[in-house]
């Protein structure tokens, strides 16, 4: 778990500052929504393969992690967005404010993308 979030942070960092990112069209939230559900898919993955799930546990793994990793993608963007407003000068929006306050909130977000999903799969676990 360790690694798959120190690399999806990483990676959107990456994206990131070598401008892959765009900040002025469309290109850019896709490019950001690709990298968190690409983690999400990883957790699930993941999960499924360390616990030795069958074809149904594989796919209600990828389902629960995706689910998860949208809902603490919405509530942890939401905190993070608010946290920076509270600590940085937020202009009209983070893309416009700067490097420094953007990568903050690309990894804030990202970090409760996986979180979420590893947490909607520790729920789900305690059921089966």
């Amino acid at each position: 778990m360790r690694y798959i979030l120190s690399l999806a942070v990483l990676s959107i960092l990456l994206l990131q500052w070598t401008r892959s990112i765009p900040a002025a069209s469309v290109g850019g939230p896709l490019a950001i929504a690709f990298v968190f559900v690409a983690a999400a898919l990883a957790v699930g993955i993941h999960e499924a393969w360390m616990h030795r799930r069958g074809v149904a546990g594989w796919i209600v793994n990828i389902v629960v992690a995706v689910f998860g990793a949208f809902v603490a993608a919405q509530i942890g963007g939401f905190l993070v967005v608010m946290l920076l407003g509270s600590v940085a000068t937020v202009e009209s929006s983070i893309v416009k404010t700067g490097e420094p306050v953007m990568s903050l909130a690309l990894a804030g977000g990202m970090v409760a993308t996986v979180l979420g999903a590893w947490a909607a799969l520790r729920i789900v676990d305690r059921w089966r």
